[in-house]
């Protein structure tokens, strides 16, 4: 018995047998029946009618209606971006609402809109302080400490005395922004101060002009915002109170 004979028949049972290939190699060519000769017979796959009546597959599985283009002018997914705000608008910076808020101070007989009065704009407080500050600076007057200090404790009083006047709510942000605006005048006043002393007539009587510049201007942007009419020279005098304490820093 050969070696190949000698393995366990129970590890693989088949039908297959040595002497059936010589039998088919022989017969090969021949028109007789493979399976007359008792050897091994192929299985032939026969495909089952769900196989057959299966469509092919024409391309248009899970394919996107609309092609995405990521830089493309607009966007299917995410949406077109002409109707987005411009970045300086959406972080509070609006340089419209800046230059008209300045004009208005410019001008204290133009009448002031409600509606851009009342935006807690503090781009341009911001910049009227650091300027007002800067400005003292080149006559000599390290007075930024001052400024900041007042402006807060201003802001606070102006703040209380408003709610305590009006029907409707004022925020403390609108507040700290007319204010803010309505130091541009004092701005003025300081670069005046670098270039000439104030510590005389002349200085005293554009100090008081200067005064109530300011003070005319915030009174009549508390009014228009917070529809206090005939109330403008009761909010007009703590503000030019308070107006009054940098004209004394800037003077003196």
């Amino acid at each position: 018995m050969s070696a190949f004979e000698q393995f366990n028949p129970d590890f693989y049972q088949s039908n297959y047998d040595i002497n059936d290939q010589e039998d088919t190699s022989n017969d090969h060519g021949s028109n007789s029946n493979p399976a007359s000769s008792g050897g091994f017979e192929p299985k032939v796959f026969v495909p089952s009618a769900t196989t057959q009546t299966s469509e092919l597959y024409a391309g248009h599985f899970l394919q996107p209606s609309e092609v995405y283009t990521p830089f493309g002018p607009t966007s299917t997914i995410y949406g077109g971006t002409d109707d987005e705000p411009p970045l300086l608008e959406e972080i509070g910076i609006n340089f419209d609402h800046f230059w008209q808020k300045t004009l208005t101070v410019l001008n204290p007989m133009k009448p002031a809109d409600g509606s851009i009065m009342n935006e807690t704009d503090l781009a341009g407080p911001i910049v009227f302080c650091l300027t007002f500050g800067a400005t003292l600076l080149l006559a000599g007057k390290v007075q930024f400490g001052y400024v900041y200090g007042i402006s807060v404790f201003g802001c606070l009083a102006i703040y209380t005395l408003l709610n305590l006047m009006s029907c409707t709510e004022v925020s403390i942000g609108c507040v700290a922004s007319v204010l803010g605006y309505c130091l541009l005048p004092m701005v003025i006043l300081a670069g005046i101060a670098v270039l000439f002393s104030l510590q005389g007539v002349f200085g005293v009587l554009l100090a008081l002009i200067v005064i109530g510049w300011c003070s005319l201007s915030a009174s009549k942007m508390f009014t228009s915002t917070l529809a206090m009419e005939g109330q403008q020279l009761l909010v007009a005098y703590p503000c030019a109170l308070l107006f009054g304490i940098f004209t004394l820093l800037t003077i003196f």
